[in-house]
């Protein structure tokens, strides 16, 4: 009759590893997405940037959040404490709930505005050729990422002063230069045919919109780990009211 009871007793929590597992797997992104935000972070004074404080202190809060809510469940899993659960469930449920409604209600805005902010930024610098120094810095890292060359017109927005970056060395990719209009540029010199807002504008969309499913791949993620809390509290429920029937020699077999 022990025996019997014991298999029983472990079927109850079938949830238990699963649980476990999907909270060590969430553990180890938080602290790889806390480690990445401590090493922007830490750039960003490096290199002067301003940033806004509220975003920086929201981004802490959220993964370290994220990580100690992590914690109390896989502690609540593990000693059937269902309070820590139960605190775990709600810490989910508050998450997942702001971060899908914030993503699904601000994509379109965040989306369209930070494009066409970053847009404006480079068409500002236009003409290139009288462009500042740190301008053209960033043209310079843009043109050599991205394999292109200028912004709205190839290399004629450079004027007869083409930089090294716009050099191309890849078949299908170049253009040679030739006639006037490249004056006081080498002859036969290479350069990348394809002007760089168009490529960047595209890499940016596709950053942006990859961050927002990122956003809510997370949010669904939590959602999953709040069912799971949910049914693991009542399985453990069910594991203490069946030890308690147990012990109180009022067991009748099939009854759970």
């Amino acid at each position: 009759m022990q025996r019997s009871a014991v298999v029983v007793v472990a079927d109850k929590t079938s949830l238990k590893r699963p649980f476990i597992f999907a909270n060590a797997v969430h553990m180890a992104l938080c602290f790889f997405m806390l480690t990445m935000t401590v090493a922007w972070h830490r750039d960003l004074i490096q290199t002067g940037k301003l940033v806004s404080n509220v975003s920086v202190v929201i981004m802490y809060v959220v993964e370290i959040g994220c990580l100690l809510l992590s914690v109390l469940g896989v502690v609540g899993a593990c000693t059937g404490k269902r309070w820590c659960l139960i605190l775990y469930a709600t810490g989910m449920a508050a998450a997942s709930q702001t971060i899908i409604v914030r993503t699904a209600l601000s994509y379109q805005d965040v989306y369209e505005k930070r494009v066409l902010r970053e847009e404006s930024k480079l068409l500002s610098m236009m003409p290139l050729s009288g462009t500042s120094k740190a301008n053209r810095t960033l043209l310079y890292s843009i043109q050599q990422e991205f394999e292109c060359c200028g912004l709205i017109e190839g290399y004629k927005d450079w004027g007869s002063s083409i930089p090294a970056s716009c050099n191309c060395h890849y078949p299908g990719k170049c253009i040679r230069l030739r006639g006037s209009a490249t004056l006081g540029a080498p002859k036969n010199q290479y350069v990348y045919q394809e002007p760089c807002l168009p490529i960047y504008v595209s890499e940016l969309k596709l950053a942006f919109s990859l961050a927002m499913a990122v956003q809510f791949g997370s949010g669904v993620f939590w959602v999953v780990l709040l069912v799971m809390s949910i049914k693991l509290m009542g399985q453990i429920k069910r594991k203490q009211e069946f030890i308690a029937l147990l012990q109180s020699n009022r067991y009748v077999p099939g009854a759970f």
